[in-house]
């Protein structure tokens, strides 16, 4: 089924700024949402999006509050994550799938433990998602990050614009070209949403992964768990990130657990947790090529 294009982002558009896991910095959130503002839009903060709770950016409830309210109020038309970390697993099951599913589509942007809710919405209000910065991150406030801040926002804006996504750097670990929808995101979150509604598969998909902070034994774990757990299953291609902080063979082990799969595999991509940043549509169709070690979209990811 082909997932809904929420409509593009116009000047003057209120977006609603959420916090879904770890508790967020006040400066950093203040200088992303002024960004935000630069670009011509209306900030709305969540109630709780600068809220603590232990280590969370508020307790569940609260979470799962804010991201409701800004989901189902028709004058905001876009969501912000303020941050990742690790929180978002927690609250999915205090969302109401019909009351998403009723609500105006809107673009959701985040990465990481956002994945979690990217693949919950995919699953249950049948949505377009994006995979990139977020507005309290190093990369969008900072001035070194400004070009993939002002690539965010043009796909948001003009998304026939931003159709084909290269990174330079990537390197095809095993080289061709397939054609799917783009699904995927951390794959930690990918390999704990296993077992869930929201687990899914790739089947049918070209597959984009990415992780940070990881030694090798932990990543041939969760290739390996996702593996035989069948999710991998018919995937078309694999688009993988740069491996930001984790062990330097991290693509001896892609190669040797996803290789056999014989599908085109192209790595280093610009997504993740490191410093160059894409925007990257969740469950639009594209193209791989890992000899232009491009990403291009049949059509904008918005409407």
């Amino acid at each position: 089924m082909s997932l809904i294009r929420p409509p593009r982002l116009q000047p003057g558009d209120r977006v609603g700024v959420i916090a879904t896991s770890n508790a967020v910095a006040l400066g950093r959130l203040e200088r992303g949402c002024e960004r935000l503002r630069a670009a011509g839009l209306d900030v709305v903060l969540g109630e709780h999006v600068l809220a603590q709770h232990g280590p969370y950016a508020g307790t569940d409830e609260q979470r799962a509050a804010d991201l409701t309210a800004a989901w189902c109020d028709d004058s905001i038309r876009a969501v912000f994550c303020a941050r990742g970390g690790y929180g978002a697993l927690r609250f999915l099951d205090r969302l109401d799938p019909a009351v998403f599913a009723g609500a105006r589509p809107k673009p959701l942007v985040g990465f990481s433990d956002i994945t979690a809710v990217q693949r919950w919405l995919a699953r249950h209000a049948n949505v377009v998602t994006f995979y990139g910065p977020m507005v309290a991150s190093e990369t969008f406030v900072s001035a070194a990050g400004a070009p993939w801040a002002d690539a965010m926002l043009r796909t948001l804006f003009a998304p026939g614009e931003a159709l084909e996504l290269g990174s330079p750097g990537a390197r095809a670990l095993v080289a061709g070209a397939a054609t799917g929808p783009v699904v995927g995101g951390n794959l930690n979150l990918l390999a704990s949403l296993l077992g869930t509604p929201e687990g899914g598969s790739a089947a049918g998909a070209i597959v984009l992964l990415e992780d940070v902070n990881k030694e090798s034994h932990r990543l041939d774990r969760l290739f390996t768990q996702l593996l035989r757990a069948g999710w991998f299953d018919g995937a078309l291609g694999v688009v993988v990130g740069t491996w930001e902080g984790c062990d330097p063979d991290a693509d001896d082990v892609l190669r040797e657990r996803l290789g056999p799969l014989g599908v085109p595999i192209l790595t280093g991509f610009d997504v993740g947790h490191g410093a160059r940043q894409l925007t990257v549509p969740l469950g639009v169709t594209a193209t791989l090529d890992t000899a232009a070690r491009t990403l291009t979209y049949t059509e904008p990811a918005l409407a």
